[in-house]
């Protein structure tokens, strides 16, 4: 899952960002409300995290806009006051919750399940023919055979079964799975798509993995 945090104070967002990461998200981060801006409305962020207090533009301000350019990601708001006007001002212009500073990092990831079971349909497994994951567990199975696959692995099965039967470029993965700091991803996806291969084909006579020569991978 990628996660999109707006924080200026450094040690803050790397507190944060460590924690997620050792959680499997993956998080980009903006130091203040024009970069977080920018990075909302030109990537998909299955969460969004915004602190109040921000430089050029406020997190509440922000979340404003967020919502005007018809972005439906939960967005939970951070604040470092337990100020119940500006929390019914950000729950007023679309954020669907709040934490007040300080807070513990097991509380934020409560939070963010909760938050992220709201978006979800009421189905919990995602299928192609015999395949399936099951997004809460973080499991996968082909014909009823369990099979051990690691966080980016699942991330990329997971893209490729949300749009399958259509093709899905390196780019297009890179920026769901990994974050903007990435180094040398397009590599990556190649090494990741070929392990994907041999755990998800390699025992079956149909191939569902898929590679459409310099365009990207398909499951059909």
């Amino acid at each position: 899952m990628k996660i999109l945090l707006v924080e200026d104070n450094p040690s803050i967002s790397q507190f944060i960002q460590k924690g997620l990461q050792e959680q499997s998200y993956v998080v980009d981060i903006a130091s203040d409300g024009k970069e977080g801006f920018y990075l909302a409305t030109t990537n998909t962020y299955e969460l969004i995290i915004l602190d109040i207090m921000i430089p050029f533009m406020s997190g509440i301000e922000l979340c404003k806009e967020i919502r005007n350019y018809k972005i439906q990601s939960p967005i939970l708001m951070l604040t470092a006051k337990d100020d119940s006007e500006d929390i019914i001002e950000g729950l007023d212009n679309g954020a669907d919750d709040y934490m007040t500073k300080p807070f513990i990092l097991k509380e934020l990831l409560a939070r963010i399940r909760a938050l992220t079971r709201r978006n979800q349909t009421n189905s919990t497994t995602i299928k192609f023919k015999d395949l399936e994951l099951d997004l809460v567990k973080k499991t996968a199975k082909r014909a009823k055979k369990d099979i051990e696959l690691t966080s980016k692995e699942f991330a990329i099965l997971e893209l490729l079964i949300k749009n399958q039967n259509q093709v899905i470029s390196d780019t297009v993965i890179i920026e769901s799975i990994w974050d903007m700091n990435s180094t040398n991803a397009s590599n990556l996806v190649k090494v990741y798509i070929y392990r994907l291969r041999n755990k998800i084909d390699k025992e079956f006579d149909e191939k569902y993995i898929n590679n459409i020569k310099n365009i990207g991978y398909i499951l059909k």
